[in-house]
């Protein structure tokens, strides 16, 4: 049964082959493609979401198939309106729900996704749908402790997170990675009680792995930081360490690492 459904889809893909945009149907038949399905896509899912797997989908009929298929995607997109469709969600929380370890969560542009005390204790990515991290935000609303709890291995990329009033994301443990975003704690009287990071991990010293990706810590690249009582409160046994800045016209963009000493 398994070698029949093998030849249909090798039918089927010769037949796309037979109608290439490059009119050279032998681009098909090259090594990688005579691999099943699940072992490319597996392959696909070491690619980085944006833009390496994206532009796999550029390639061919099957590439596109595959490399946007859900079981390598989770959409979240409130303009949807029939959530039939697999992989596809209303709001982070219920992305974050159905997700796997290891998945990645593509958020669509356009409007607001408000989120309060999302915790999240898988190793998962987060990623913003648009060219930049201003057309993808999260809103915390006050009253909230934080929009994100992190308590596993995490990376956070090209989206905005704001607070009206506490933190923006809350690192319990895990690595935490934010990548390319903006973190916005908004003014107000109590600004002295805002942060826009906040880490209380504190595993001990000694139980510490060797690999640094195995380690309680968070890594900031490229992120502009605004308000709050300052970029990150540590109330753990972690450390600021190596801090770089960039300014710009407008805004500051800082690198910077928290981990052990």
């Amino acid at each position: 049964m398994e070698d029949e459904e093998q030849k249909g889809r090798t039918r089927y893909w010769k037949k796309l082959a037979r109608h290439a945009p490059t009119n050279d149907p032998k681009i098909f038949y090259c090594p990688i493609n005579a691999l099943d399905d699940g072992c490319l896509m597996h392959i696909f899912s070491f690619l980085s979401p944006i833009p390496d797997r994206y532009n796999t989908a550029l390639v061919c009929h099957r590439w596109q198939f595959l490399a946007c298929h859900p079981r390598l995607w989770l959409r979240v997109d409130r303009s949807v309106k029939d959530f039939s469709a697999p992989g596809v969600f209303p709001d982070i929380g219920a992305a974050v729900m159905a997700a796997r370890p290891g998945d990645t969560i593509l958020v669509a542009t356009g409007g607001f996704h408000h989120t309060s005390n999302i915790q999240i204790k898988k190793p998962l990515r987060l990623i913003g749908g648009g060219e930049n991290p201003e057309e993808t935000t999260l809103v915390c609303s006050r009253g909230s402790d934080s929009a994100l709890e992190l308590l596993s291995t995490c990376k956070i990329s090209n989206l905005t997170v704001k607070a009206e009033l506490g933190c923006c994301l809350l690192h319990r443990r895990g690595r935490l990675i934010i990548d390319g975003c903006i973190l916005q704690c908004e003014s107000d009287p109590l600004d002295y009680l805002s942060f826009p990071i906040v880490s209380t991990a504190s595993s001990p010293r000694l139980l510490q792995p060797l690999i640094k990706s195995q380690t309680d810590g968070v890594t900031v690249s490229g992120t502009r930081i605004e308000g709050g009582a300052k970029a990150i409160s540590i109330r753990g046994t972690l450390a600021l360490q190596r801090v770089r800045a960039t300014y710009g016209q407008a805004s500051i963009s800082f690198w910077f690492d928290v981990e052990h000493l």
